[in-house]
């Protein structure tokens, strides 16, 4: 009996030990599925940003998973140009994700850092192809700072993570949807990924990699955050400048100086020691995705792919850093955001 019982102690040790140890190894790539072990409430996406190199075609290919009474997966198609979104549903059968590396598979459909291969022919439409993408750009992992998230990523009970997988990249090859041939050879692209137990309560983000010139890339985003028995305001802002980031966030000690929404725009403006960063998101019309809740895909998260992001970086004594104009931003402002804006 006591055998038994220095057995079944040092099994759950070992357990516990694994635990702590894949933690570690997928905090420190956030690129990769997290959901090996989790319980529900838990989902896990990934975004794809694709815009033609002629700029007449912008797309977005989220795959991603759900774990919950309505447990499912899927790959959702926002066209940007003709505001529609397809969500192509999946049981949970036919999904499998890489607990070494980041790749994950959806049926017939393949989805890693560098490529995706898409074969969907379904009653949301028909999508086909492969994309590979070169000369990725990825937001900086350190022990300290792993990710966007900053050391934020190590709390193992926040409501929603984050990742910047690729600020900015080229895309070769083509896909064909719904029957037309769409071709994206040398075209831009982005990848980001959210996962955890449900989106916040409100929050703004937007994006563009579509400056007057390569090499610059800006994400931006505010959120209600939930944090032990209350919540704050959180945010995240990078900015891609020619080979070096920008980083403002709340881990940083950065300051939001102005929040605000109308019915044309949303206007952030942020300052940390150095700098002052104005930026102005104008809003387009967009297309409904779906997203998560702790029961089901149920959220609708109205999406654009048309925005306009205005941006100025200036340091503390004045001198301009930056000035320019993003096109084909992606931009979403749902929830509360009231309560949101009313955080001081």
């Amino acid at each position: 009996m006591l055998n038994d019982l220095r057995a079944d102690d040092y099994k759950k040790k070992l357990e516990n030990l694994n635990r702590l140890q894949n933690f570690i190894y997928r905090t420190l790539r956030p690129e990769m599925y997290h959901g090996h072990g989790k319980r529900p409430p838990f989902f896990e996406g990934w975004y794809y940003k694709l815009v033609s190199a002629d700029e007449s075609q912008r797309y977005a290919v989220i795959p991603g998973v759900q774990l919950g009474e309505d447990g499912h997966a899927f790959v959702q198609v926002l066209d940007g140009v003709n505001l529609k979104a397809n969500y192509h549903r999946f049981p949970l059968e036919v999904f499998w994700a890489s607990s070494q590396e980041f790749e994950v598979r959806i049926a017939d459909n393949r989805f890693t850092l560098d490529e995706i291969e898409l074969n969907i022919n379904g009653e949301e439409g028909q999508l086909e192809g492969k994309l590979k993408f070169e000369h990725i750009v990825g937001w900086p992992v350190s022990w300290r700072s792993p990710g966007i998230m900053g050391w934020y990523a190590w709390a193992p009970f926040m409501e929603t993570y984050h990742g910047v997988l690729s600020f900015d990249h080229t895309i070769l090859g083509g896909l064909e949807i719904d029957g037309k041939v769409i071709d994206f050879q040398s075209g831009r692209g982005y990848i980001e990924k959210d996962w955890g137990k449900s989106f916040p309560q409100a929050w703004i983000w937007f994006q563009s990699n579509h400056f007057e010139s390569p090499g610059i890339s800006l994400t931006a985003s505010a959120a209600i955050i939930p944090w032990l028995r209350s919540s704050f305001r959180g945010f995240i802002v990078g900015l891609w400048l020619d080979g070096e980031l920008y980083r403002f966030a709340t881990y940083t000690g950065a300051k939001i100086e102005a929040l605000s929404v109308a019915d044309d725009r949303a206007e952030m403006v942020i300052s940390d020691a150095n700098y002052l960063l104005e930026m102005t998101a104008v809003r387009e019309r967009g297309g409904l995705l779906r997203g998560p809740t702790q029961v089901d895909m149920g959220l609708r998260v109205a999406e654009t792919l048309g925005a306009d992001v205005l941006v100025r970086l200036r340091e503390k004594s004045g001198k301009e850093v930056f000035s320019g104009r993003g096109r084909h931003g992606g931009l979403e402002i749902q929830g509360d955001i009231a309560r949101l804006l009313a955080y001081s």
